[in-house]
């Protein structure tokens, strides 16, 4: 694993969006860089603010890197890990911070807000914590000559994080500690995916065939809920689509004893 090794000051990177967020908390400029960017926001369509915020929903991110279950299984179940232990954090965090949303302080109307109202358990954004928990975890279970391209994931976990403050949902201190503990969230499972041995990782094994009927219940969560915002139904759809076509050939390598992992 050596190259693919996490490079210790990767572990202080969170450190500059959580200590920006205490300093925009602490210096009494919470509302107004909210206000500045929820009015800058508009001049850019509803729909593209929803569908980046779907770009942070557990289920949407999985849905979109399901085909890793062929091409890197190794870095989907970085992904996997990096997701539930986002979770995790995301509840934990909230619950315990407990601080309340743009809208349950600004008054109604005096800025821009996209669906119903959010009141309470503001910090940390858990849209931001998945995405950039996400970017994370690919990025560091790639091998270190591979990495400079998936520089751009943490850039769409950016904007994943602005689409927050855009639709009325989260302060800008919220997006930044989404941010930190994100990327916290995706070297650990990083890191975790990395110390598993590659035979786990066969396509005919019952790791990957756990990780395929995760699939399968994100196919009916994908039916059966809106995820976000109706705006997002055509990328449900479009993740829907992704999720039974990777399916298809899973299913199909089951019975082909010639097809070799890859990764």
């Amino acid at each position: 694993m050596r190259n693919k090794v996490i490079p210790t000051s990767a572990w202080f990177i969170p450190l500059a969006p959580l200590s920006l967020a205490s300093a925009i908390y602490f210096g009494e400029l919470q509302s107004s860089s909210f206000l500045y960017l929820n009015e800058l926001a508009q001049t850019l369509p509803d729909t593209l603010w929803v569908w980046l915020t779907f770009l942070g929903n557990g289920w949407g991110v999985f849905a979109i890197t399901f085909p890793l279950l062929l091409l890197a299984p190794r870095v989907l179940t970085a992904g996997i890990f990096a997701g539930v232990i986002a979770a995790i954090t995301s509840t934990a965090l909230k619950s315990y911070f407990d601080l309340p949303r743009p809208a349950g302080v600004l008054a109604d109307g005096s800025f821009y807000r996209l669906g119903e109202p959010l009141l309470h358990k503001a910090f940390p954004s858990g849209h931001t914590l998945t995405a950039f928990a996400i970017a994370a975890a690919l990025y560091f279970s790639c091998d270190k000559d591979k990495r400079k391209p998936l520089l751009l994931l943490f850039i769409v976990a950016a904007l994943v994080g602005l689409s927050r403050s855009a639709i009325g949902a989260h302060w800008l201190t919220d997006v930044l500690g989404g941010a930190g503990f994100g990327i916290w969230c995706g070297i650990l499972g990083a890191l975790l995916a990395s110390f598993i041995p590659e035979r786990y990782f066969s396509i005919q094994g019952a790791w990957l065939r756990l990780v395929a009927i995760g699939g399968v219940i994100a196919i009916y969560a994908h039916l059966t809920q809106i995820m976000d915002h109706e705006l997002n139904l055509p990328l449900q759809y479009g993740s829907i689509a992704i999720l039974l076509i990777t399916l298809a050939f899973f299913i199909k390598a089951q019975f082909n004893t010639s097809v070799t992992k890859s990764e």
